[in-house]
């Protein structure tokens, strides 16, 4: 299985110090934040994107995708009824995609809850149709780098514009590209679902393309009261073959110490179901 990490964790490590304890540690992978980086994409340059992948790699890592698409900026929203802005927001996706491909990565999860809540008076249909307009004006773009974006359900405590699985999926339907596929996370599937995770896992097995883990609590997996075992015996017997990904919220442990516990928890949890 491949284990990578949101590196936002790392919030005040420079780069070589990051790529030098997520590979010391094990993990494979790495999740960034582009905001962790530039306040837009386009003001990171091709030398420093070769920077960013080089170092990665030279350290047996793969930067293999980005979250936290729409975070700390302005003027962009999924679900709006401004047609401008929606524009906008499809273009910067679009960047993004750019960025995700220059850096080796083929996935960006879209979450962002406070760029997609739905404004007030607008009907669901409406909002749907607003984010399948967003979506089908920058996938064939960021498709031809060879980049996905995979839609994060989350809770209603987080946002009000898809909250589950099914949602996701109706979204994705109404898209109707390749390239647009469920993400699951295990905090929001717990927050949100009337189903177990197991079996959300195995509902939509041929639909998933990316899986965060973490807890309730917003610590990484063996942090919290989260049972893994089923989680993870369910993601073998689904055949899944994407990143498992770790994604914090709460920073207070240490960025150390969340790495390795959940490195750790993950790898015997994995090689005992």
């Amino acid at each position: 299985m491949k284990f990578g990490i949101c590196q936002e964790l790392f919030v005040d490590w420079d780069w070589e110090k990051q790529c030098d304890l997520i590979a010391e540690i094990g993990y494979t992978g790495i999740e960034l934040a582009p905001f962790a980086f530039a306040e837009r994409p386009s003001d990171i340059s091709a030398e420093q994107r070769a920077f960013l992948r080089k170092t990665a790699e030279d350290r047996g890592l793969q930067i293999f995708g980005l979250h936290w698409l729409l975070a700390k900026t302005e003027g962009l929203h999924l679900t709006t009824a401004d047609a401008a802005v929606r524009k906008k927001t499809a273009d910067y996706l679009v960047e993004l995609g750019e960025l995700c491909a220059d850096l080796g990565g083929d996935l960006m999860v879209f979450g962002s809850p406070f760029q997609r809540n739905v404004e007030e008076g607008m009907s669901r249909e409406q909002a749907y149709e607003n984010a399948a307009e967003v979506f089908r004006n920058c996938l064939p773009a960021i498709g031809e780098r060879g980049v996905r974006i995979c839609m994060e359900p989350l809770t209603t405590k987080e946002t009000d514009f898809v909250n589950t699985c099914a949602e996701a999926l109706e979204l994705i339907d109404m898209v109707g590209a390749d390239n647009f596929v469920l993400h699951q996370d295990v905090k929001a599937m717990l927050g949100a679902e009337t189903e177990s995770i197991p079996e959300l896992i195995h509902k939509y097995d041929t639909r998933t393309g990316h899986f965060h883990v973490n807890d309730s609590n917003l610590l990484g997996p063996g942090m919290g009261e989260t049972d893994y075992h089923p989680i993870f015996k369910a993601l073998k017997e689904s055949r899944y073959d994407g990143w498992i990904s770790v994604e914090v919220f709460d920073y207070k442990p240490g960025c150390e110490f969340i790495a390795r516990e959940s490195f750790r928890y993950m790898k015997e949890v994995w090689e005992s179901v």
